[in-house]
């Protein structure tokens, strides 16, 4: 059953980080860079005014970060120790 649940996992995985690179490639450019970052460009990604695709994005980056992590977990109880435990074995 885990090594269902983890396949499945990493097939979400494999789509939302298809769908964030679409996604983030689709949406216009705010223009000034970083120095614009805190003014009116800022607060619109940032959740002040955002529009649909801003909302669209975070939640496909929010199912991106959590498989992700379920990914870890699940591996991490399978194997018993982290990749970074391991190399230092």
């Amino acid at each position: 059953m885990t090594a269902f649940i983890t396949t499945l996992l990493y097939i979400v995985f494999v789509l939302a980080a298809l769908i964030l690179i679409t996604v983030i490639l689709l949406q216009e450019g705010k223009g000034g860079g970083f120095g614009d970052a805190l003014g009116v460009a800022g607060q619109q990604t940032f959740g002040v005014k955002a529009s649909g695709i801003h909302r669209f994005t975070m939640f496909v980056a929010l199912v991106f970060l959590v498989s992700a992590v379920a990914i870890h977990v699940l591996n991490r109880k399978t194997t018993g120790q982290s990749s970074i435990e391991s190399s230092l074995d």
